[in-house]
């Protein structure tokens, strides 16, 4: 497949939504999943990377909880919009423009923790078991994959749904599950279309 049979495969798609502001992923604030993981653990810190980042909202949280924070995306714009926000917050991230897939092989087993949250349904469902191996590359042994799956189950895409046994079956053969359970307080347009997942490499 090439970029032009899915146009949204090309980092020019993503940052032309950026440009005109055509980003309804992006809640303006940290998910709400992840604000209730982060309110639950005991401080752990350690080095986390978030896939797809965009403007870096829940990046900001996890760096402000903690960890040492890697953001990166596709887009210059959302890199730039990140970035900015980072420094006029005073927040401790680091952002970077890259394709994911191409973070192999200088950034393997660098991180405690890979977050993910609209990055496995934006890209094209044929590469999911290309990006299961991305993170299982990316994390330290026994390091963690912190996932918020879009299980809507509309047709077409982006956003590409998927279910929960699609992911216990994708990540499973790689990592352990640890938990994947509904997201109980998503914001009201995504309610029942979110599950939270934890995975930890062996």
């Amino acid at each position: 497949m090439t970029q032009t049979d899915a146009p949204h495969l090309s980092p020019d798609f993503w940052e032309a939504r950026y440009q005109d502001d055509n980003s309804p992923w992006d809640l303006g604030h940290p998910a709400p999943g992840f604000q209730t993981w982060v309110g639950q653990q005991t401080p752990t810190g350690g080095s986390l990377l978030v896939l797809g980042c965009g403007r870096g909202h829940d990046a900001f949280l996890f760096a402000q909880a903690g960890f040492a924070v890697t953001g990166v995306d596709y887009a210059p714009a959302a890199i730039a919009a990140a970035t900015a926000a980072a420094e006029a917050q005073g927040v401790s991230a680091h952002f970077l423009q890259r394709d994911i897939f191409d973070l192999l092989p200088d950034w393997a087993g660098q991180f405690d923790w890979v977050a993910e949250h609209t990055c496995f349904c934006a890209i094209d469902p044929s590469q999911r078991d290309r990006y299961v191996d991305l993170v299982h590359g990316l994390l330290k042994p026994g390091g963690q994959l912190i996932a918020i799956f879009f299980t809507h189950q509309r047709p077409g895409g982006p956003p590409f749904g998927t279910t929960p046994a699609e992911v216990r079956q994708r990540f499973g053969h790689r990592f352990t599950l640890q938990s994947l359970t509904p997201v109980p307080n998503s914001i009201p347009r995504r309610a029942g279309d979110e599950h939270f997942a934890v995975f930890q490499k062996p």
